[in-house]
């Protein structure tokens, strides 16, 4: 099993952005490149959300809270971010080490290339267009503690981990990940789910976006157990489509301020004739 180890600088996270955080052992929270806002989250029905800007580039932003390394197993529309495979607990993640913090900006291509995640129409997203649907509009992680690794006078190989037992990808380690979205009515607009009946509009899920450079190296992770110690799932979709849902309340537009001499604007000096 491959996992990457992050080459990055530790920052200051920004009192805003880890207002809009989710999760325990790490905290994890969804950027808009583009503007470079910390995307609000909002809480309803059990399950947090943020609101995408159609055509944006993002990035999953995620801060390790834990004394020891992380593994952070993650997924968009259901699928490995890393691997591109339909997303299982057993698979390769994320390396953290104490305090680190990261942006995953795209579906990586190899250990110094991602394809950007772009917001975009679910009809264009990665998944859908790899035939896999049903999850469209959700982000999620699993995180796993490291095994206590022993310390040795001399340098010795580490033998190679034996196989983890195949465990499903979700909030509740019982049932897969697309389960559970079907369950809960997480459905894609194209299978006639009960979110497709309230979004007025085509729901936003992650396109493939434009390659752009970003550099990881392998290490070695040993689980500290099969299962995750903890599941962060965040959902997302169109602020249009989140308000028609009743997930964020409808924006009251701003009320005109009256000008009492509307006709009277002051000149100083003679102006210009048309034309200069």
């Amino acid at each position: 099993m491959r996992y990457l180890i992050l080459m990055t600088t530790v920052l200051a996270l920004a009192a805003s952005a880890a207002a809009n955080a989710v999760g325990s052992l790490a905290r994890v929270s969804v950027v808009d490149r583009d503007s470079g806002a910390t995307l609000p989250t909002y809480y309803s029905r059990g399950e947090y959300w943020v609101a995408g800007n159609p055509g944006a580039r993002y990035a999953i932003e995620i801060r390790s809270c834990v004394g020891g390394r992380l593994l952070a197993v993650t997924s968009v529309d259901g699928v490995n971010v890393l691997s591109g495979d339909t997303a299982g607990f057993d698979q390769a993640g994320y390396v953290f080490d104490p305090g680190e913090r990261y942006q995953i900006t795209g579906w990586r291509k190899s250990n110094s290339e991602v394809a950007a995640f772009t917001f975009t129409d679910s009809r264009d997203s990665y998944a859908e267009r790899t035939g896999r649907p049903a999850n469209v509009g959700v982000i999620g992680i699993a995180l796993f503690r490291e095994q206590p690794r022993a310390v040795y006078a001399q340098p010795r190989v580490a033998p190679a981990p034996a196989p983890l037992e195949p465990a499903p990808f979700a909030g509740d380690a019982s049932r897969s990940l697309a389960e559970s979205a079907t369950a809960m009515g997480h459905t894609s607009s194209r299978q006639g789910g009960p979110a497709a009946a309230r979004a007025p509009a085509e729901r936003l899920g992650t396109g493939h976006g434009e390659r752009e450079y970003s550099y990881v190296v392998d290490t070695e992770f040993h689980r500290m157990q099969p299962q995750p110690n903890e599941v962060i799932r965040i959902r997302y979709d169109s602020f249009a489509n989140l308000v028609a849902m009743g997930i964020i309340s409808k924006p009251h537009p701003t009320p005109r301020t009256p000008d009492p001499f509307p006709g009277s604007q002051q000149r100083y000096f003679v102006p210009d004739p048309p034309g200069g």
